[in-house]
């Protein structure tokens, strides 16, 4: 690879991180304001919840159509166009105020208020992070890639205190000033748009390798894989930002600009633990650092749900979010590890698809529950469904170790370097 070629592909990893940090800071607002913007809308907690789950069901689309079709269509179009839909859905959503006409906007618009960046273009990007590193340093660039994600979701959570500000010192309407807001995130995904079309041809996927289908033991890996992610979404789905937020709000009257403040400091609390992911993987193991730490957090989750005021609530809610989000960069890495590099993309996005399901169910479930028994109900639920999803992930693949671990079975691909055009 000559100095230019690299640098060239440097220059791609950089626009790639980048549009990473503004698509997170964009979800990280949405996902704070958006069932309080629908409620001042007069929607139901019921209606709350559909357009939650429409929006990532057709983030789930989205994924479907990247994963099967991405590669063909171009990285470079697929990516540009899914900024740009984004951004219509983020206006749409500004303009409007009835309801089917905002389940619409939410579907076709991709709109995800998890809270969390797991849209299409994590399919893509997942698959090109290992080309960048050795087997020893992949959770190390996984972890840094997360770290940009949450710096960019604290921001956007702290940007979320902006429509209080309007109010009280600019006197704009209430309403007018969440469409303000919501006008920032529009304006991210345009600039993300702009950014795509500076990659260069290398993050194109050769032609002769379009037509690569999963190995057996890629498709025994993806069908368990695919089963427990399905459960880990579908709680994941009960615990969305936008009704976690909805939560504290009504529980304990705590105003916007203090939830995006408390949202600040939990995204910041994701994002050194990364760090502390990638050290405890190479000193446990990736699949033991991954359930150790993930299982602990639902049970404080669980603590949290007893809480009698907001500050006991906020303290164990932080507490488990130094812990929750270790399993993203060490259940990416191993993902990506002990499957074979021509697979990693189909691979990445069908557990993303998986998981966009179960995702897009879960606010509909919460939402009726929250409506029909108690706005606590589903932080039990969701927390359950998670320690059995690491009981099960934790039994089935114990044996199966990444290349750079001891192995007793031998899943992964030696070559962990390959080439930017793999």
């Amino acid at each position: 690879m000559s100095m230019f070629s690299l640098s060239r592909f440097e220059s791609d990893r950089l626009i790639i991180y980048a549009a990473s940090f503004l698509r997170a800071l964009g979800i990280g607002l949405i996902g704070i304001l958006l069932a309080i913007y629908l409620m001042q809308l007069n929607l139901t907690k019921t209606q709350v919840g559909m357009v939650v789950s429409v929006g990532l069901l057709g983030a789930a689309f989205g994924n479907i159509f990247v994963t099967f079709f991405g590669d063909r269509v171009g990285r470079k179009k697929t990516l540009v166009m899914y900024a740009l839909l984004s951004a219509a859905g983020a206006i749409a959503l500004c303009l409007s105020s009835n309801f089917y006409t905002i389940l619409i906007t939410a579907f076709f618009g991709m709109l995800n208020a998890r809270g969390k960046d797991r849209g299409a273009a994590l399919v893509v990007e997942t698959a090109i992070i290992p080309t960048f590193e050795e087997a020893q340093n992949r959770t190390r660039g996984f972890a840094w890639y997360s770290l940009i994600q949450d710096i960019g979701l604290a921001i956007g959570g702290v940007i979320a205190g902006v429509p209080t500000l309007l109010t009280t010192f600019a006197g704009v309407p209430q309403l007018l000033a969440f469409r303000m807001t919501f006008a920032i995130y529009a304006g991210c995904m345009i600039i993300i748009a702009l950014l795509y079309l500076y990659l260069s041809d290398r993050v194109e996927v050769p032609l002769e390798k379009l037509k690569i289908k999963l190995s057996p033991e890629g498709k025994k890996i993806m069908m368990k894989v695919g089963s427990f992610f399905a459960i880990d979404s579908l709680a994941g789905g009960f615990l969305t930002s936008a009704l976690l937020a909805y939560y504290f709000y009504e529980r304990f009257g705590v105003s916007v600009e203090v939830l995006g403040v408390f949202f600040f400091v939990a995204r910041c609390l994701n994002a050194v633990s990364y760090l502390g992911a990638t050290w405890l993987s190479k000193k446990v193991g990736l699949l033991n650092a991954l359930v150790f730490t993930h299982t602990p957090s639902s049970l404080i989750l669980i603590a949290a749900a007893f809480a009698p005021t907001f500050p006991i609530a906020a303290a164990l809610f932080l507490l488990r979010e130094m812990l929750v989000e270790m399993d993203v960069p060490t259940r990416q890495s191993y993902l990506m590890a002990v499957v074979k590099p021509e697979e990693r993309t189909m691979i990445s996005g069908i557990a993303l698809i998986v998981r966009m399901l179960g995702w897009a169910v879960g606010p509909a479930i919460a939402g009726f529950v929250m409506h029909t028994m108690s706005n606590t109900t589903p932080l039990f639920i969701g927390a359950g469904m998670k320690i059995t999803y690491d009981m099960l992930l934790y039994f089935s693949f114990r044996k199966v170790k990444p290349p750079e671990e001891p192995s007793e079975v031998e899943v992964a691909p030696k070559p962990e370097l390959v080439s930017a055009t793999a």
